[in-house]
């Protein structure tokens, strides 16, 4: 992917054959909570201080306690309580969408721990304006306050680069990243509306829905979110169980996206699909070293062959830190990743039952002894 991105990198990016310049959405930022609300002032204040004026952002807090430093004088703050227990991120969209005040053509999803740059609607209008209906902006770390952060923003940066940046320029799609996604109103409704999704992953089936009608999703690397990057083990392993989980209940996508593609002849589809076969990177990783090691009792010439695979890896990694100008502190934390595997490990052995024991990440303020 990369020497294939290198060689073709000064061709433009073919959106849409219609375009729409300087079109200005009006849109609503939907900012979901489950049961915390702590950081929601500091999310309001980031959004109300966005450098555009046609947004109305709707905060569904789902079984939360309304404090006083959530009562929003602004008109354009919008505070929802659901008078159920939703406990589901598409029910809390839907929710907003129903109790939309006018009719907004786009929607932005927001999380409830991230801060976004004052330019971020701004620059998801570029690819709107060039006729996209779903734009994926970059998610980029918020903390690196542990060691764990430092890792969890690497893991985020390799996927940004090579599942975003270069898949998009390769004529494909960005994969949706849960946050720092905006899409028209109508495709949102359109691609989720019929159905009832449960637990995590509602990205990773809205972005096979829009795959599916093959439609392109945008990366824009510079609409950026900052995101909360988790700092403590416990919540690693809670957080990486529910993704885990995520990936063997939807991987299937995968298969079903790449045929379509085949029938199509369309390297959106095709390139999306084998990307979404692929497992977790600890996965990846951990069963390649098994089959290097099984090859010791087989064949010397595969176990050079799955070494050099290893080195080609890491020089890839290595690559996307480089071009992101990613912080030396996430260089540091590298000689950390056999414990980050570990902890992984874990999380894939409660995988299981992830999505009715934990819905949401716990987010700490402090930084505690509970680091590697």
């Amino acid at each position: 992917m990369y020497l294939t991105w290198k060689f073709i990198r000064n061709k433009p990016v073919v959106a849409s054959p219609q375009r729409h310049e300087g079109s200005e959405g009006d849109y609503a930022i939907i900012v979901t909570a489950f049961q915390q609300t702590t950081m929601l002032p500091a999310v309001v204040k980031s959004l109300l201080a966005l450098n555009y004026s046609n947004y109305v952002i709707y905060i569904v807090a789902d079984d939360c306690k309304i404090t006083d430093d959530l009562n929003f004088e602004d008109k354009r703050v919008v505070l929802l309580l659901p008078p159920r227990v939703l406990a589901s991120n598409t029910a809390s969209h839907f929710y907003a969408i129903d109790h939309f005040i006018r009719d907004h053509n786009r929607v932005t999803i927001i999380d409830s721990d991230n801060l976004v740059d004052t330019e971020y609607l701004h620059e998801l209008n570029i690819w709107f304006s060039r006729g996209f209906e779903a734009v994926q902006g970059i998610r980029m770390a918020k903390n690196m306050d542990s060691t764990i952060a430092c890792l969890d923003a690497a893991r985020d940066i390799y996927y940004h680069f090579y599942d975003g940046k270069l898949l998009f320029n390769l004529n494909s799609s960005a994969t949706l990243s849960g946050s720092g996604m905006a899409f028209t109103t109508t495709l949102y409704k359109s691609c989720l509306g019929p159905l009832n999704i449960k637990g995590a992953g509602f990205d990773k089936v809205l972005q096979a829905e829009i795959l599916k009608r093959n439609l392109r999703i945008a990366f824009a690397e510079n609409a950026i979110v900052y995101d909360e990057k988790t700092s403590q083990s416990t919540q690693l392993v809670n957080q990486r169980a529910r993704w885990i989980n995520t990936w063997f209940k939807y991987f299937k996508f995968g298969f079903e996206i790449l045929l379509k593609g085949i029938k199509n002849r369309s390297a959106n589809q095709m390139l999306f699909g084998l990307v979404l076969l692929r497992p977790p990177l600890f996965i990846f990783i951990l069963l390649s070293g098994l089959f290097m090691l099984i090859n010791l009792f087989v064949s010397a010439l595969a176990v050079g062959i799955w070494f050099a695979a290893f080195l080609l890896f890491l020089l890839g990694f290595l690559i996307a830190l480089n071009q992101s100008n990613a912080d030396d502190r996430i260089y540091q934390s590298l000689k950390s990743i056999p414990t980050f595997i570990f902890l992984q490990l874990r999380s894939l052995l409660k995988s299981k039952n992830a999505n009715r024991t934990s819905i949401a990440t716990t987010h700490y303020h402090k930084r505690t002894n509970d680091d590697l």
